[in-house]
């Protein structure tokens, strides 16, 4: 790789390296192999687009049959906050961190912010808090999963504008009201 012209760009690795800090993993090494300046290769749950080189899908389930669980013969146990520090990955098209359990705190508003997300996948943690209300720019997602949380709060009448909305799991856990 000459000059690292191949690697993601800084600005990435710097966003995923300030996301990584604000959570902590300690059984599996789900974050061993964040290493090194590329991003886009063999860093665990992380994908990047084949043209571009920035981030695409982070994809860290802590429920899966993925050998790194079934080499530890456990579920996955992650507490933590979700970094807005996430929101610098503008080409971001799927977030999933889902079952891990002891993630808290509140889904960044920035996330709103995300043009190209698709998959919003936050499912079996303990995040609080409500639905970010300017969920609706998110013209593109299709996927919007927050069971198993403790988010309350109003449905975001926002929400009823998403054209390409496929799956919405708002149940179990939460206290909703329409407004």
């Amino acid at each position: 790789m000459a000059g690292g012209a191949e690697a993601c760009p800084p600005g990435d690795r710097a966003a995923l390296m300030a996301f990584k800090s604000a959570l902590q993993e300690p059984y599996l090494g789900i974050f061993n192999s964040w290493t090194g300046i590329d991003c886009c290769h063999n860093w665990y749950g992380i994908s990047c687009d084949a043209t571009t080189r920035r981030v695409a899908d982070i994809n860290l389930r802590g429920e899966s049959e993925d050998p790194i669980f079934e080499r530890a013969k456990r579920t996955g146990y992650m507490t933590g906050t979700i970094s807005p520090a996430v929101c610098k990955l503008t080409r971001l098209s799927s977030l999933t961190i889902a079952d891990w359990k002891g993630i808290s705190g509140e889904i960044p508003r920035c996330i709103t912010r995300l043009p190209y997300l698709r998959i919003l996948d936050l499912i079996g943690n303990k995040l609080t808090g409500d639905i970010p209300p300017s969920i609706g720019r998110l013209h593109r997602l299709t996927v919007l999963n927050v069971a198993d949380n403790q988010i309350s709060g109003t449905i975001p009448e926002s929400i009823f504008i998403l054209n390409d909305i496929r799956k919405v799991i708002l149940f179990r856990k939460m206290i909703y009201t329409m407004t």
